[in-house]
């Protein structure tokens, strides 16, 4: 929120809280930051050159001095202008959509005098007592709104448009949730905010004016995208779906848009999405050679044996996006129908994730069930292209989703995520002895020279567990037992590996992966032909019991 620089710090004797600049001279916070004072102390924190301001308590709202009396506004006059450009503000409606809006409030709890950020999002559009809508935290975690976070503004992330004012903060520890007051409302006790306040009909057509401008540019350059996945990805979970025969142009996706989604929410994220495609144009990601950090977008294919028989798979597709999971689609088929429902819907989860970003495919397999050949499977309905040629692929294991090894995988990336790959730690065929547990410590990428089966060795299932990030091996592999000094498919295999990877990180591996297996298409003596690769990102991948879909009721505290 370095561009908000009107975010105040807002002190009167032993109170503190938050506030924002809405004229050069003139803040707003509440009535109950301020109590039975006339004069305060308010510093910009953004700004460390900027001395402080004194400020007055020009007016307040009705508040009567209980935590849930109406009119929790106060307005304060500078000594002075300062040269800081005021808060702008969102049209009202801003901080409600599918899925709901990420919002942000940067307040001043104890130990943080510079101040910090916690995200949270509406509620529900309806008002508690014709007065306050509630927040709770947007992902389940983070910081909670504490002492310190009243009079804060609530921004829409992104554009830091204000939506609205914290009132009323957690109700104890554990306890992630708050109140804030809604523009319209803080109007009812400051008039002079409502003409600062853009009207939802001027809103429209600013986007719809920026829409147009953008697909121009779009159409002139030649930009090769989807509409229907921005399509989608504006209107949200629960928004209406794309006609049928899809769209046959941008214009049309976007015509189509705001003639049935009179909310301008949607045009906006169309708009965000095509500008950051077109921003590619100009500022094109590096090639996967290049070390740089992926921005993953997982499609998550979640596979599970059912208690339905024992050739019976529960198979359920997830998108995720902006830390929130959008379920596609479930289902119970037999084993050997996997393949074909996730043709069959794979398209539908991709069209949830935002445009801009790097697209993954993931599976979580069943331990016995790791040797799938999922990047093997057709890409689409109608493309055959092999889905590891076409999407970054992954595997991953069950027991990752273990709160200690979430834990120490966690650790592990956060500590070597911008660092160039170790060597790979080698798991020759004839290897014997011991798991030396510092081996697997330092070790980011493990590579076999045999598939794990279904009964994986010791050294398989201590590099899963340690955790190492990442393991490689071939699907075939070693077929027979042979003398230590004989080659074979694994050795070859653990021989080319290391320096195919050796100049790539963590982040970066899914893209060198898929480049190796483009490569490696149609060569039936190819090295690498049958590679898998189980990788696994903590921030990519968030748990699900950790996250909800737009339609779960949030986490109990």
């Amino acid at each position: 929120m370095s561009e908000a620089k009107w975010q105040v710090r807002v002190e009167s004797g032993a109170q503190l809280g938050a506030g924002f600049l809405v004229t050069p001279r003139t803040v707003l916070t509440c009535a109950h930051v301020v109590p039975g004072v006339t004069e305060v102390t308010v510093t910009f924190p953004q700004l460390p050159h900027e001395p402080p301001a004194a400020a007055r308590v020009q007016a307040h709202g009705p508040w009567a001095g209980g935590p849930t009396d109406p009119g929790d506004l106060a307005v304060l006059t500078l000594d002075r202008d300062v040269d800081v450009s005021p808060a702008q503000f969102a049209a009202p409606g801003a901080a409600f959509g599918e899925p709901s809006p990420r919002l942000l409030a940067y307040g001043f709890p104890a130990g943080f005098d510079e101040g910090t950020i916690a995200e949270y999002r509406a509620k529900a559009d309806l008002r508690v007592g014709d007065e306050w809508v509630e927040l709770v935290a947007f992902d389940g975690h983070g910081q909670p709104l504490a002492h310190g976070f009243s009079g804060a503004a609530v921004t829409l992330a992104g554009s830091h448009r204000v939506v609205g004012m914290v009132t009323a903060t957690t109700g104890g520890r554990g306890v992630l949730t708050g109140r804030m007051l809604p523009l319209d409302v803080m109007a009812r006790y400051w008039p002079e905010l409502a003409e600062r306040i853009p009207s939802p009909e001027a809103a429209a057509r600013t986007d719809a004016a920026r829409l147009h401008s953008l697909i121009e540019k779009a159409t002139r350059a030649g930009l090769d995208c989807s509409p229907e996945r921005l399509f989608r990805y504006a209107v949200g979970e629960f928004g209406p779906d794309v006609p049928a025969g899809g769209f046959a142009s941008l214009w049309q996706a976007a015509v189509h848009l705001l003639a049935q989604v009179p909310e301008p929410e949607a045009a906006t994220r169309f708009a965000d999405g095509l500008e950051e495609l077109m921003a590619t144009l100009t500022t094109p990601k590096a090639p996967a050679s290049a070390a740089r950090q992926p921005d993953w977008t997982p499609v998550l294919v979640d596979v599970r044996r059912s208690g339905a028989g024992d050739d019976q798979a529960l198979v359920e597709v997830s998108a995720y996006s902006e830390g929130r999971r959008h379920p596609v689609a479930a289902r119970t088929v037999p084993e050997s129908q996997v393949a074909a429902f996730v043709r069959e819907v794979i398209n539908d989860a991709l069209a949830h994730l935002p445009p801009g970003t790097d697209d993954l495919v993931a599976f979580t397999l069943p331990p016995d069930w790791l040797n799938w050949p999922v990047d093997q499977w057709p890409a689409g309905p109608d493309d055959p292209t092999p889905l590891g040629c076409a999407y970054p692929v992954v595997i991953t294991h069950p027991t990752r989703r273990q709160v200690g090894q979430r834990r120490r995988l966690a650790q592990r990336w956060q500590e070597r995520a911008d660092r160039p790959l170790r060597p790979v730690h080698q798991m020759a065929c004839a290897a014997t002895g011991p798991v030396r547990q510092q081996e697997l410590k330092e070790a980011d990428v493990a590579g076999f020279a045999r598939p794990p089966g279904a009964d994986p060795d010791a050294r398989f299932r201590a590099a899963l567990a340690k955790p190492v990030p990442a393991l490689l091996w071939p699907r075939t592999g070693c077929a027979t037992e042979h003398a230590p000094d004989q080659p074979c498919l694994g050795s070859t295999f653990l021989d080319r590996l290391g320096p195919y990877v050796a100049d790539a990180s963590l982040p970066e591996l899914p893209y060198r992966i898929m480049e190796l297996r483009e490569v490696a298409e149609g060569c039936d003596d190819h090295w690498a032909r049958d590679v898998q690769l189980l990788w696994d990102a903590p921030h990519c991948f968030p748990d699900p019991g950790d996250i909800r879909a737009p339609d779960e009721p949030p986490l109990s505290p």
